[in-house]
């Protein structure tokens, strides 16, 4: 086994089991560790207060306990995060952020004290209407209040210094996961589907400067390699995210490549740049306001569709492969208007529903196969 497999194999195994990987780091850093629900949680005034921010994207999960609280027809992340919540599975954490982006998400925020009151929740409020003046002076009030909150649940004080310092820790590993994404391109085998999604997905466990440190050894080791080629379809990602697993193995099976994505669980937590001017907390206000193409953000012009043309354009990309989270209402209510921008522009689209808690992929794997090799004979 040569180098770049190690580093990687460190990285599956990282995103593979999350509890044992948080746990390391706290004992080799000597953090504590706070939930973060997600998306966009301001997770730099977590850092900044020597705390490790841990993502909360669910997992599959087999309990029931979950149905005293919540509906069978919500998002599996929100309900896999509560099932694991109550069966104690983050015990060890010194408290959890959640944002109210979604009714299920609000739904959560009301019945966690009750669920689970020994972990204890700070809620998080974000401005739906960001073309207001006011929006990013409510924003930075509602980080300034997190802070507050954050400082009073662990008894200690986060100085502008620790602030301005974290920021940076995490510009740098914006800037490296940037790259990276970038670099699957040249690097489609080594970098298969499945490989870098669950790089990234290794990224919620970590210390952020550590990882970033990590990540750029191996893509160091990677451009070392010569160049690859996939024989198969290349295609940008969107939805909420991309899992589990087995679901990811059925591109590689096929030779897909993701060529760019926009998924909620990588690249639209580090594609939106910051502003040059401004403190840290102004800058992290604005990164919000300038962040385009999420639908759990409202735009009165929809610039999804947009953004995925454009990246289907600068990737040479052969289609758009929306995996479309059950049960996920944002993404549901926005995809018939970028689908419609898509087609007029004749961009093939794969529509693939999907939950954490699949049973079975045979269906899926039909329809992948089956997109693959309508795809090729375009091509060919």
């Amino acid at each position: 086994m040569n180098q770049v497999e190690l580093l990687i194999n460190q990285f599956l195994e990282e995103a593979r089991n999350p509890k044992q990987t948080v746990t390391n780091v706290m004992v080799s850093t000597g953090k504590k560790a706070f939930g973060c629900f997600p998306i966009y949680v301001p997770e730099e005034i977590i850092y900044a207060a020597g705390v490790l921010p841990v993502g909360m994207w669910g997992g599959q999960t087999q309990g029931s306990k979950v149905n005293a609280y919540i509906q069978s027809f919500c998002c599996s992340i929100m309900r896999a995060n509560m099932e694991q919540g109550m069966a104690g599975t983050y015990d060890f954490l010194d408290g959890i952020i959640i944002p109210t982006f979604c009714d299920t998400m609000k739904a959560i925020l009301a019945n966690w004290p009750v669920a689970v009151p020994h972990v204890k929740v700070i809620p998080f409020v974000y401005p739906q209407n960001r073309t207001s003046e006011y929006s990013a002076q409510f924003l930075i009030s509602q980080f300034r209040n997190f802070q507050s909150n954050l400082e009073n649940l662990l008894s200690k004080k986060i100085s502008e210094a620790d602030i301005e310092n974290s920021f940076l820790t995490y510009e740098k590993y914006r800037v490296a996961m940037r790259e990276f994404v970038e670099l699957v391109n040249y690097y489609p085998k080594t970098l298969n589907p499945k490989i870098r999604h669950m790089i990234i997905k290794a990224s919620n466990f970590n210390d952020k400067a550590v990882y970033t440190k990590r990540l750029r050894h191996l893509m160091e080791s990677i451009k070392e390699m010569p160049q690859e080629r996939v024989h198969g379809p290349k295609v940008v990602i969107t939805g909420l995210m991309a899992e589990p697993e087995q679901f990811l193995d059925l591109f590689t099976e096929n030779g897909y490549t993701f060529v760019a994505d926009d998924l909620a669980h990588e690249s639209r937590q580090f594609r939106t740049r910051a502003r040059s001017e401004g403190t840290a907390i102004e800058k992290m206000a604005y990164r919000i306001i300038d962040l385009r193409g999420c639908p759990f953000f409202y735009e009165e012009n929809k610039s999804r569709g947009t953004l995925l043309k454009t990246l289907a354009k600068k990737y040479n990309a052969d289609a758009v492969v929306v995996c479309m989270f059950k049960f996920c209402d944002p993404e549901e209510f926005d995809y018939p208007v970028y689908k419609n921008e898509l087609d007029k522009d004749g961009i093939n689209i794969l529509y693939l529903e999907i939950e954490q808690q699949m049973d079975s992929v045979a269906q899926l794997r039909t329809r992948i196969q089956s997109f693959s090799e309508m795809i090729m004979n375009e091509i060919n």
